[in-house]
């Protein structure tokens, strides 16, 4: 591998998911600031792409296409700029398909997918000093060592919430029922939350619209700001919040990227994936008493089980005490 005192362009390439993306963040700062003359590019999803929009450690943030022509045209704009790295932190099949058409070096984001598996099907659990994912990202390049930051998300929406009232923000969502606490649990919390004096703000994106409403519209004097996937308006509405209750999701690792402190509830996954919040304030909810957990590595439909006692245990009474020692109310 090229030393990185050498690289003068650098391709980095993920993907997806919007928490991934973020947990990438840390990475792109600390190479910049290391190496400031290094042009820096991403390559995600159009979905993506707000996320790193306003990055002001970024040159380029290029858009992944499937296929046909918007493909190949996207190929053949990265080839033009004769990057000298592609650091490639999906390495999944979309991935290595344009890699191989970059006349590049090469390094590869190493998945652990053995150790995953062994926790998931054995419950042998070799992960136990795993390093968080964006260490593991830096992890990839030669003596690249992260600040004591956390994530970069940087939003220049204005925010219509008023900063003297106090918000408690709820993400209800996640793209896999087992990793969902009961909507019936945030209800009650936020019932919870409004009798000790806060103003619940639902946050969500396009998934999420049934589920935001519903939570919504039992909760006295709530605000549901669920949206169509608009990343930056979310966030600034999420600094306007003294805390965000949320799923494992992505969502969690946006309310970290708004320097907002968490309370978050991890079912079906663990921590030992890496994937908890990173250099945030937080707290994070498991049912550590559970032979079943974890069942999966990203989240299931169902319950294997169909008892769900991963999230049914965590009750509303044990998120509102363990916030309020998080916030101290």
């Amino acid at each position: 591998m090229l030393d990185l005192s050498e690289v003068k362009k650098l391709l980095i390439i993920r993907l997806s998911s919007l928490g991934d993306i973020l947990l990438a963040t840390p990475v792109i700062r600390a190479l910049k600031n290391k190496y400031p003359e290094m042009q820096i590019d991403f390559l995600c999803k159009k979905g993506y792409k707000d996320v790193l929009i306003n990055n002001p450690y970024l040159t380029n943030v290029f858009t992944f296409e499937k296929k046909g022509e918007k493909r190949e045209a996207l190929v053949a704009r990265l080839i033009m700029e004769e990057y000298d790295l592609v650091a490639d932190l999906q390495n999944n099949f979309h991935s290595r398909r344009i890699n191989l058409k970059l006349p590049s070096d090469k390094i590869r984001f190493k998945k652990k997918s053995l150790l995953k598996f062994l926790l998931v099907k054995f419950k042998i659990n070799l992960l136990k000093k795993a390093p968080q994912i964006p260490l593991r990202y830096a992890g990839i390049f030669k003596n690249l060592l992260l600040d004591d930051r956390g994530l970069d998300l940087i939003s220049n929406n204005k925010s219509l919430l008023d900063s003297s009232t106090k918000y408690i923000g709820i993400a209800p969502g996640s793209r896999h029922f087992t990793k969902m606490w009961p909507k019936e649990y945030y209800i009650e919390l936020c019932r919870l939350l409004n009798s000790a004096g806060f103003k619940i703000i639902v946050f969500g994106g396009r998934n999420d619209i049934d589920s935001c409403y519903e939570i919504s519209s039992k909760v006295d004097e709530s605000l549901n700001l669920c949206n169509s996937n608009n990343i930056l308006q979310t966030v600034a509405d999420m600094k306007k919040c003294q805390a965000v209750v949320c799923n494992d999701s992505g969502l969690m690792h946006a309310a970290c990227a708004a320097g907002v402190p968490v309370l978050a509830f991890f079912g079906s996954t663990v921590k030992e994936f890496g994937f908890f919040p990173y250099n945030n304030q937080n707290k994070v909810l498991e049912n550590h008493g559970l032979s079943c957990r974890p069942c999966t590595h990203i989240g299931r439909e169902s319950c294997p089980r169909v008892h769900f006692k991963c999230m049914l245990g965590l009750t509303p009474q044990l998120a509102f005490q363990q916030l309020y020692h998080l916030l101290n109310f």
